[in-house]
């Protein structure tokens, strides 16, 4: 069974963020004042996009899962007015709290805001957000955390994948499934821990950690507005522009809706859709397939 975990471990390829901004705004949340809240929807039927923000289908000879995420963060957030608009000379109105205790600057995992599906991630007093229409949302991601189904030996098992995909991130512990992992350092872009759940045939689960090369997430303003390499910002178009005029006298609640839609995938040895390390599959992408931001209040 050791073998088993130390063959699905030298698979993994997670997404790798990176994002280099501004300090995180001031942020008011006072129930009396007008917010902008932001909301996090996972939606595994939603569009599965490239990294140009095209659709894109599973190609041939790979294999894909939807996984059942449990748990998502990022770090920062910014509004961009239209499609020429530079990484940074948006409205950025979230940059999560970092720290040097690990020595570098990195995020501080610890003081993170990490929600499910259908929880509210952040909001910021509508007074404190720059007037103005906008039709671009950016998202960078710092943390994912979801369960895959896999097969080794002959048994179907399920995996928990707790990844670390910000430029770097201090972490004193982090909790994948059940067991929790002591670190008390910076992670670098790319870090993972993956836990094998008990099951007929393994009492214990198992847990190994990893560290993974770089890839990137959907831009569908590429020709536009690039993401420096390394990084891994999510854009995403409104599908009706969020004007904020100053005047507010209302919430004003925004869900970044993420396609999670075969976002699991790996080169399919056997071809038969079947995520099987032990046979000669090796995940090529997982994470996020794209986002809509989209204004529902």
């Amino acid at each position: 069974m050791k073998s088993i975990i130390l063959l699905l471990a030298a698979s993994l390829v997670v997404f790798s963020c990176k994002k280099d901004e501004p300090e995180d705004p001031e942020n008011n949340t006072g129930e009396d004042q007008p917010q902008l809240i932001f909301k996090v929807k996972l939606d595994p039927n939603q569009e599965r996009l490239n990294n140009f923000g095209q659709p894109e289908t599973v190609p041939a000879g790979h294999g894909a899962q939807t996984p059942v995420f449990n748990e998502i963060s990022a770090h920062y957030i910014e509004l961009a007015p239209n499609a020429f608009t530079q990484l940074g000379a948006g409205e950025i109105v979230y940059h999560a709290p970092e720290t040097d205790a690990g020595g570098d600057d990195a995020v501080d995992f610890e003081k993170a805001s990490v929600v499910g599906h259908d929880e509210v991630f952040y909001s910021i007093n509508l007074s404190q957000v720059g007037p103005g229409t906008y039709e671009w949302a950016r998202v960078s991601l710092t943390y994912q955390n979801y369960d895959v189904d896999f097969r080794a030996s002959g048994y179907d098992m399920t995996g928990t994948v707790s990844s670390f995909v910000g430029y770097n991130t201090y972490l004193k512990a982090h909790k994948i499934n059940e067991e929790t992992v002591q670190i008390y350092d910076n992670k670098l872009q790319g870090y993972w821990a993956w836990e094998t759940h008990p099951n007929q045939v393994l009492q214990n689960p198992i847990v190994n950690e990893g560290q993974s090369p770089v890839t990137t997430v959907p831009n569908p303003l590429n020709s536009t507005s690039p993401i420096p390499a390394g990084s891994c910002v999510v854009t995403g178009e409104f599908p009706e522009s969020l004007t904020i005029t100053g005047n507010e006298t209302e919430d004003i609640i925004v869900d970044l809706s993420f396609s999670i839609n075969n976002s699991f995938e790996w080169d399919d040895d056997l071809d038969n859709n079947i995520y099987e390390p032990m046979d000669g599959d090796i995940v090529v992408d997982m994470g996020i397939r794209g986002l809509i931001p989209i204004v529902v209040q």
